[in-house]
């Protein structure tokens, strides 16, 4: 059987596509030139030439204009769609959007790290040391960070083994498990170890928060039954002063009636749920630390509850005092009562509520989901106060027409008119007062009638670790958000080599390539 001219053309071009194919291909992904590959490169060339030439020519003898006019504008759209694929390409990847379809969204930093990282006006840099072939998600998050930082941070990837000398200058012992980031900014340095654990978003914004910002400093106070930071029990705060820590905020128990004086580095005074009245001395060093722009965190504990057949002793009754005779100075009352939110509040107690009722406050609230309080009292707002001083509400409970200060401490839950604050009912305050110019500091002070929701056991449920955070930092006047250590997340990722992306590269690139000339061959049949 003898092969007419077109079907030899499409032979030869075909053969001219494989070894063009396979010559380029091999050159691409080995990244040096063989002799094999190069003569099938060459062959391909040649094949394809030929065949051009051999159709030019023997068309023209019969080729109408309208042939040629349609395989002009055939080549136009090429071109056309061609052009506007690589600049749609280019301008989406210009775009600051992303769209993370990822479950645990790892591909995407959170709005709070966006807003820190935006606000570095210092160069950081981030250099890991990973033996062997890097995962592709660390360089993912590398590149999220630069991208994001208007060109303060400069990230680095590098293998000690391999660059021994650059690895030396990081004073580092060489190993071959070595999975570290060390974070720096000017004679600020923080090491992440990621040997055992991936490296997450939190992990590393906690650390750059250590090496961009000025550290504070928080004292607990300590002497009267106050919940501890040394605690790793379910009533304790090492939970909250670890949050603390690991945002660069440090935090010391002060003992004041050995002490005697408040620091002068206290950036906040945090006094957390005294069983017992201060000392005259302790009121006064308190009362002037205020007076001379200090400021401070108050979480006052509930009062004493009893059943009807066990009446309260005086002293239990005055168990857990509620500090009015400083608080009083600042234009709030702690009220002896119990805040009940019928329709919403944790599990079967009434006197624990759950609310999300905020009162506007960006630094402390935004964001915020339910947070929940056991047994707070009422805070009321004293007519007679300084003009200078400004006050509101920070989180009211739920309901208005179920909630109320229930002030019979026989918990018999009754709302009477007249007796108990009817709801909505404040069981958190935020005080400030602005200095004249050339005083010190203004003076900052937040209540909560309630130190439970930050211990061990509760400062994980809800938002509630996010609320204390947020309460602290407004207290020390930063304006940076807080970074909660999250889950784990499981990175279920395809690292590849470089040579293996290259391949994938070029097989993404070769299925259009067979589509199209899959094309031609029909149009050379024809």
């Amino acid at each position: 059987m003898k092969l007419s001219q077109n079907n030899k053309l499409s032979i030869l071009f075909l053969l001219g596509m494989v070894c063009l194919t396979w010559g380029g291909v091999s050159l691409y992904v080995e990244q040096h030139g063989d002799s094999l590959s190069l003569a099938l490169l060459l062959l391909g060339v040649i094949s394809l030439l030929t065949c051009s030439i051999t159709k030019y020519l023997s068309s023209q003898g019969h080729a109408h204009f309208s042939q040629w006019r349609k395989l002009g504008v055939t080549l136009s759209v090429v071109v056309i769609v061609s052009v506007f694929t690589v600049v749609i390409n280019i301008y989406t990847y210009s775009l600051p959007y992303r769209w993370d379809v990822t479950s645990a969204q790892q591909h995407t930093l959170t709005s709070s790290t966006i807003d820190f990282v935006k606000g570095i006006n210092k160069p950081v840099e981030l250099t890991a040391l990973y033996v062997g072939v890097p995962p592709k998600y660390l360089e993912d998050l590398f590149k999220e960070y630069e991208r994001v930082s208007n060109g303060n941070i400069t990230t680095e990837i590098i293998d000690p083994m391999v660059k021994i000398g650059r690895a030396a200058q990081f004073g580092n012992v060489i190993s071959g498990k070595e999975r570290k980031v060390i974070l720096q900014s000017g004679v600020e340095r923080k090491d992440i170890d990621f040997s055992k654990l991936s490296l997450t978003e939190e992990r590393l914004t906690n650390a750059l928060v250590r090496v961009t910002r000025e550290q504070r400093q928080v004292y607990f106070l300590t002497g009267h039954g106050e919940y501890s930071i040394e605690s790793e029990d379910n009533q304790g705060l090492s939970r909250f002063a670890k949050l603390l820590e690991s945002n660069n905020i440090s935090s010391k128990s002060l003992m004041l009636g050995i002490e005697g004086s408040i620091p002068e580095d206290c950036d906040v005074l945090i006094i957390a749920g005294p069983r017992t009245e201060f000392t005259e001395k302790e009121q006064a060093l308190i009362e002037d630390y205020l007076n001379q722009g200090g400021d401070a965190l108050f979480l006052i504990e509930n009062v004493v509850v009893t059943t009807p057949d066990k009446p309260l002793t005086a002293e239990q009754e005055n168990k857990n005092p509620s500090l009015n005779n400083i608080l009083n100075q600042w234009g709030v009352n702690i009220e002896n009562d119990i805040v009940v939110d019928l329709s919403s509040h944790v599990g079967d107690d009434v006197g624990s509520p759950a609310s999300r009722n905020y009162m506007r406050h960006k630094a402390i609230t935004a964001g915020l989901d339910y947070t929940f309080y056991v047994r707070p009292r009422s805070i009321s707002v004293l007519p007679d106060r300084r003009a200078t001083i400004k006050l509101a509400p920070i989180v009211l409970s739920a309901s208005k027409e179920k909630s109320w200060g229930e002030t019979d401490r026989t918990l018999a839950i009754h709302y009477d008119e007249g007796v108990d604050t009817p709801g909505p009912v404040s069981f958190s305050f935020v005080i400030w007062e602005e200095k004249e110019e050339g005083e010190k500091t203004d003076t900052r002070i937040i209540v909560f009638t309630d130190a439970d929701f930050l211990t061990n056991v509760y400062i994980n449920q809800y938002s509630n670790a996010t609320m204390g955070f947020n309460v602290v930092n407004w207290l020390s006047e930063l304006d940076y958000t807080v970074f909660l250590d999250k889950k784990e997340v499981k990175v279920e990722r395809l690292d590849l080599t470089s040579k293996q992306r290259r391949m994938i590269t070029a097989l993404l690139f070769l299925m259009p390539l067979f589509i199209a000339a899959g094309g031609i061959l029909v149009w050379m049949r024809r």
